[in-house]
């Protein structure tokens, strides 16, 4: 109960109640004379006096009408509160909404203000179906649409990379192998250095090509499921990289559309954890309910300042954050220098 509320309507109360007693009072001692002030005042009810028995009937009359009145008029308001929390939430589906408002008093504007923004509600639900729908729709340039040729720029920029720079970094590192154990021991402490720094030099080079051709790969899930599509993605990542993989994910019921922009967001964020978190474990859950799917992702690597916006990586999270929206969703992140980062993203379904 809303105390704030009850002390108001109790004081207005007693002060209604009080005032009308002395209307009463004057009456009965004035126009009508049925009685003198002073017998009045002195008479006793019970052995007490009957104005301190009065006073004490207007207070607990009074109080207890205010309780009465402000839970008849809280429990409407908390529920569209509630209501309200849950659209800001984007949760337009929580069962909340079929409930109707308990009405318990004649006050019928918590009736017609909660039937309002069940009709807002609706309307979110469709702005949100079309916004989806418009999103997953093909953008058309000439023959093909606009996703066929990314993909296809996507793949060959992929496979020069792979065929020239992978090929060249690996051919090094080989090549760095093979100098080191042919003239061991014959160089100076300070050129073993300096292998030691060229040779971490050409892993990290490798790293990030990994990460650069991960980022690469084919959005589409290609008849693939989202689950399918991120534990392929997750297995192929463990045995390349260094790198402790957890995940959880459920079979979801999505649109291909949603489960492309869901899949690349997957990628995008393993990308920047490869390139940019120095991350030795990364987790990924999936889960949908009635009303939303959720993907988490979490690292353990170097986190950054969230309020940085040319941080590092940070074109990733735009990209990343650009589709959620685009989708309707939310997208939250938690990031801790030195301790880790965590991307929460939520979905309307």
């Amino acid at each position: 109960m809303n105390l704030r509320l009850w002390f108001r309507l109790f004081l207005n109360q007693v002060f209604i109640s009080i005032s009308f007693v002395v209307v009463i009072i004057l009456i009965i001692v004035g126009p009508l004379a049925i009685l003198p002030l002073d017998e009045l005042l002195f008479r006793t009810v019970f052995r007490l006096p009957f104005i301190l028995v009065l006073l004490a009937f207007i207070v607990a009359s009074s109080a207890v009408y205010a309780v009465y009145i402000a839970f008849s008029l809280n429990e409407p308001y908390e529920q569209i509160r509630a209501k309200i929390n849950w659209l800001l939430l984007g949760k337009y589906k929580h069962s909340i909404f079929n409930q109707e408002v308990n009405q318990r008093s004649w006050y019928d504007n918590d009736k017609i203000l909660s039937n309002d923004i069940n009709r807002i509600r609706e309307r979110l639900v469709q702005l949100s179906a079309d916004l989806q729908e418009f999103t997953a729709a093909p953008v058309f340039v000439g023959e093909d649409t606009k996703e066929e040729i990314i993909e296809k720029e996507r793949s060959r920029i992929a496979r020069e990379l792979h065929d020239s720079v992978s090929q060249q970094l690996f051919a090094a590192m080989m090549m760095l192998s093979a100098i080191n154990e042919t003239i061991d021991g014959q160089l100076s402490e300070p050129i073993k250095k300096q292998l030691i720094k060229v040779e971490e030099v050409i892993g990290n080079a490798q790293t990030e090509m990994r990460a650069l051709l991960l980022h690469l790969r084919p959005v589409a899930l290609e008849d693939r499921s989202l689950k399918q599509g991120i534990t392929n993605l997750l297995e192929e990542l463990y045995s390349k990289v260094s790198l402790e993989l957890k995940w959880e994910l459920m079979e979801t019921t999505l649109d291909s559309g949603i489960e492309d922009h869901l899949f690349r967001i997957v990628q995008e964020a393993v990308s920047n954890t490869l390139r940019h978190a120095k991350a030795n474990k990364l987790e990924v859950y999936l889960n949908q309910t009635q009303d939303s799917v959720t993907l988490k992702i979490v690292d353990n690597g170097v986190g950054f300042e969230s309020n940085q916006p040319d941080k590092v990586g940070s074109y990733g999270l735009r990209n990343m954050r650009e589709r959620v929206v685009g989708l309707g969703g939310t997208f939250k992140i938690v990031s801790i220098k030195q301790q880790g980062t965590i991307v929460d993203i939520s979905i309307p379904v």
